[in-house]
């Protein structure tokens, strides 16, 4: 183990944080609780983040606020030794993939909780408001501010918004010294950089009509099909992790009519830069082959129109090891075991790609 973390482990305070926290735990499965049961699908997050920034203030956190994009912000500078120095973020995600709907009521069989979003990231937000209350609580010494962040727009087409925002040009995060993401449940995982997504709509349109009077006329969605054929043929990389997956598509108004229009989408992962520039080159040639054979075998009854478009980007961002503020060799987890090292997730990239530590 690292000399400096076996030091810390060893620090009176730090046996206080860990008594705290444990007999605290109650209330953080009840706030876990609580706030997976308040809905909050991407660009819908505001009576999630209305009740987290209520908490915050009751955790003790000073200048409590909601941004322009629907972050909820608080701070600890109390006790920092340096309290205008460079702050430590710390975030997690107010948003989940689950749509308005969604049934969020959250169940109990045994000791386990289950519902929609309870670990992505209802037990990061519970883990958040922890952490404030065992830092007002037992105080031990800080050399820096501490900035907790609830954000929006994590997930799907909610392209990391709220992290952007946090991270953009005079943002509160823009000359942070450190950033941590507690994304899911669990002890035993440490992402030490930032996974590239990029994410497409294809759409085509043509003239439409009746499926047997107009035959002939170009298909929108055969189109997209002969698309979407090409697009899981394209080679991916192996030693740089690449998946490539068609997720959504729509179109049409009856079984017994050419569309007039079609969409399907589809998400491109890697950790590298470069393959998400090759994959979105290789998609839109695809896309372009499958329209141009659609409509070379059509009876001029019109052609069917293209549109490329991209819908999310969070580039790559592997961070170099001298730069990680993630030891060599990490403290154990709970169990005993120390954590697993894995490379890049989506909700790292901004941050990774403004140079920051994480």
């Amino acid at each position: 183990m690292d000399g400096r973390i076996r030091a810390l482990l060893e620090r009176p305070e730090l046996a206080r944080a860990r008594s705290f926290l444990l007999e605290d735990d109650a209330r953080t499965l009840t706030q876990q609780r609580e706030l997976t049961e308040i809905a909050a699908p991407s660009f819908g997050e505001a009576a999630r983040g209305a009740r987290f920034a209520e908490l915050m203030k009751e955790a003790g956190l000073e200048d409590v606020e909601k941004d322009a994009e629907g972050n909820v912000l608080g701070w600890l500078r109390r006790g920092a030794t340096d309290v205008q120095g460079a702050p430590l973020v710390v975030s997690a995600h107010l948003d989940t993939i689950f749509p308005p709907d969604t049934d969020v009521r959250v169940r109990q069989e045994g000791d386990r909780l289950i519902g929609p979003g309870i670990s992505d990231d209802g037990r990061g937000l519970a883990a958040l408001l922890g952490l404030a209350r065992v830092l007002r609580t037992t105080r031990p010494p800080l050399a820096r501010p501490l900035l907790l962040v609830a954000t929006v727009g994590e997930e799907g087409e909610g392209d990391l918004r709220g992290v952007r925002h946090l991270f953009r040009q005079k943002g509160p995060a823009r000359g942070a010294h450190a950033f941590l993401s507690i994304d899911g449940a669990g002890l035993s995982l440490v992402v030490t950089g930032g996974l590239g997504s990029r994410r497409f709509r294809v759409s085509a349109s043509g003239p439409g009509g009746h499926s047997w009077v107009d035959w002939g006329t170009p298909n929108p969605i055969h189109a997209l099909g002969h698309a979407i054929a090409a697009f899981t043929e394209l080679p991916l990389r192996e030693e740089l992790r690449t998946t490539l997956s068609v997720g959504r598509r729509s179109g049409g108004t009856s079984v017994n009519a050419i569309p007039q229009e079609a969409w399907v989408e589809l998400e491109v992962r890697s950790e590298s830069l470069l393959e998400l520039d090759r994959l979105d080159a290789e998609i839109s040639s695809g896309a372009e082959a499958a329209i141009t054979a659609v409509n070379r075998s059509a009876n001029r009854r019109g052609r069917v129109v293209l549109a490329v478009d991209v819908i999310g980007d969070r580039p790559a961002g592997p961070m170099r090891p001298r730069r990680s503020c993630v030891p060599r060799s990490p403290p154990p987890a709970p169990s005993g075991r120390p954590p697993s090292w894995r490379s890049p997730r989506p909700t790292r990239t901004s941050p990774c790609r403004s140079g920051f530590r994480q």
